[in-house]
């Protein structure tokens, strides 16, 4: 299969002028992840949900400065990005995509984008329906943190090992997931495009091995409760792969908690699936 079966044309563009507000508008009303930027008709960058959401950051100086409406694609957008023909290869894409971490690459033909190629296109593959390997196999482990974490700490957190994150109950319960959709689209609960800022109690040790008690923080940004998702989709460690991307194609997601006897075990992402088909 080549990169003009699996693509999606035509594709949705925004360009460099406009402010992050559309290109996020865009994203949210059709459901994608990124956008090609096109100037003058030419290819310029591209700007990803992951552009945006970990820049929701509350120190981070471009959303203090001035609100989402204000901030054009420009800024955020990484610009020249990789591109493929539309004969490229599926295990070529697949491994442009692992060696650059990244989600989607335009298919550029005669100097126009003609299309774009993501791994949610990759999953519909011939290639994704032959992988005989057990989830287990590929498996990663999982980063998980309270319920009560600060949206700063857990942006921090997310950018720095690029990864989803798993949200449990203060019994060890699983409560949540934290995706990059997760980040990017948060804001729309908000009207005013602000970040937003709340006063939380939690349950906290006074000291080492004491006695808990309720303490209140005051002011701290948005926590992980008020923009997980949930329920959390689960899979085994000893189910096919086919298995779990024929639930992440159900589902609508890139992720899979695995679980075993109400334990947590890891975690089973869309990338991978990826890795395996570009071996």
């Amino acid at each position: 299969m080549k990169a003009a079966d699996v693509m999606t044309s035509p594709v949705f563009v925004v360009g460099p002028a406009e402010n992050v507000a559309r290109a996020r508008n865009l994203m949210l009303k059709h459901r994608i992840s990124r956008l090609p930027v096109i100037d003058n008709g030419k290819l310029v960058g591209i700007i990803t949900k992951k552009d945006i959401g970990y820049r929701l950051r509350q120190t981070e100086p471009v959303w203090r400065r001035r609100p989402i409406d204000h901030i054009p694609v420009s800024v955020l957008m990484t610009p020249d990005p990789a591109t493929v023909a539309p004969s490229a290869g599926i295990r070529e894409i697949s491994s442009l995509m692992v060696g650059n971490d990244i989600s989607g690459v335009p298919v550029v033909e005669n100097g126009e984008v003609a299309g774009i190629v993501t791994k949610s296109d990759l999953m519909r593959s011939a290639l994704i329906g032959k992988l005989t390997t057990r989830v287990e196999d590929v498996m990663e482990d999982v980063i998980t943190i309270s319920r009560y974490h600060s949206l700063t700490h857990i942006i921090d957190l997310m950018r720095e090992r690029n990864d989803t994150v798993v949200v449990i109950n203060n019994d060890g319960t699983l409560a949540g997931i934290i995706t990059q959709s997760n980040l990017a689209f948060f804001l729309y609960v908000n009207e005013k495009m602000e970040l937003p800022v709340k006063d939380i109690t939690m349950l906290r040790k006074e000291v080492h091995g004491g006695r808990k008690s309720f303490r209140y923080v005051v002011e701290t940004a948005a926590i992980a409760e008020d923009f997980m998702s949930r329920p959390v989709i689960t899979i085994t460690p000893d189910a096919r792969l086919s298995e779990a991307v024929d639930l992440m194609r159900e589902k609508h997601i890139n992720s899979l908690v695995v679980m075993q006897d109400d334990d947590i075990r890891g975690i089973i992402k869309r990338d991978d699936i990826i890795r395996e088909v570009a071996k």
